[in-house]
């Protein structure tokens, strides 16, 4: 008996009926499709009716999450296209140590190796858990990919010139974090709680497979980007930018603030760090929590997730990020800031 839960444990590869059903409905192409049809239109329609400034405040932030975010996001379908199309499921196995809690930090570790925002990860995550990876070694990647990867990590340099610590500060957080999360989530993780998205059928050549991997996986992500840069838009207008200024004094509290903050901002993980840097009223400590919370819990990517792994995915994995997150903040921000 002892040796069959030890062996339970050390399982990497779930069932290939885990979790697994349509990750989409049918009707969220068609509505990615209208809405990509709409901004071209709206850009010769809706620009001369968007005379208020909050209207314009709205739309300037949709349209910037949107064309912001859509370049990454399509990188990272082409990447997980590729994942699913070329390479066989037997190179995780070889790649990724067997034990799933060595697994974790190993695949966190890797995100360090890939340019891209946080849109990306979310695919490329999808079709590591698709071919076979432990869902919560993607998971670490998908947290960790976003926040430690070169480009960030030189936009961070670039915007805290003089604080060369917060370059440190955010890569060490940000992969503690990313572990931290792999492993609660490797512990008390339930299969039910995560949608493991299906994937076309092969057929034919890899590069069909490919091709229909790619469109699936677009129009997928793609709707639910739309979803969350409406919503980050309208709370970019509704919230006032005096509520900032009052708690920015205040120790914890304005860590807290500026992580949600970060998560109603929903600002991509390679211009986050310029905006960080232009909030001088809070601490170096609050703008690391904005530096870590950002790239792994957003608008944007919570309608992602949902959408990718499933509601009861979200409201689970959403909440004990930012929690790790900004408890890591402090504690990482108390040693080197």
């Amino acid at each position: 008996m002892p040796d069959r839960a030890v062996a339970d444990r050390t399982v990497e590869i779930p069932p290939d009926a885990w979790g697994r059903r349509s990750a989409v409905a049918p009707v969220m192409p068609w509505v990615f499709a209208l809405v990509v049809v709409l901004l071209l239109l709206g850009r010769f329609v809706l620009t001369p009716v968007l005379r208020a400034p909050a209207l314009q405040t709205w739309a300037t932030v949709f349209v910037a999450i949107c064309v912001q975010a859509l370049p990454f996001l399509v990188f990272g379908v082409l990447l997980s296209a590729a994942i699913t199309a070329f390479v066989p499921p037997s190179f995780w196995t070889r790649a990724l140590p067997r034990h799933p809690y060595v697994a974790v930090p190993v695949a966190g570790a890797a995100g360090a190796v890939l340019p891209g925002c946080e849109c990306a990860s979310v695919p490329v995550a999808s079709g590591l858990m698709a071919r076979g990876v432990t869902p919560a070694a993607a998971l670490a990647f998908l947290l960790s990919s976003p926040a430690i990867n070169p480009v960030v990590v030189v936009a961070t340099a670039v915007a805290f010139p003089q604080q060369p610590l917060m370059v440190v500060s955010r890569f060490c957080a940000s992969l503690a974090v990313a572990v931290l999360v792999g492993w609660v989530w490797l512990r008390f993780g339930r299969s039910g709680w995560l949608r493991v998205p299906s994937r076309p059928p092969a057929s034919g050549s890899s590069w069909v497979a490919f091709r229909d991997a790619m469109r699936h996986d677009l129009l997928h992500a793609g709707g639910f980007l739309v979803v969350g840069g409406l919503t980050a838009a309208t709370l970019n207008v509704v919230v006032p930018r005096t509520w900032l200024s009052s708690v920015a004094g205040v120790p914890v509290l304005s860590v807290v603030v500026l992580g949600l903050l970060a998560v109603l901002l929903s600002i991509c993980s390679e211009a986050d760090a310029f905006v960080a840097a232009s909030l001088t009223a809070f601490s170096p400590t609050a703008k690391l929590a904005f530096l870590v919370v950002g790239p792994m819990v957003d608008l944007k990517l919570i309608a992602l997730q949902a959408g990718t792994f499933g509601r009861s995915f979200a409201i689970r994995f959403v909440p004990l990020t930012f929690l790790l997150g900004i408890v890591t903040s402090i504690a990482v921000g108390e040693v080197l800031l």
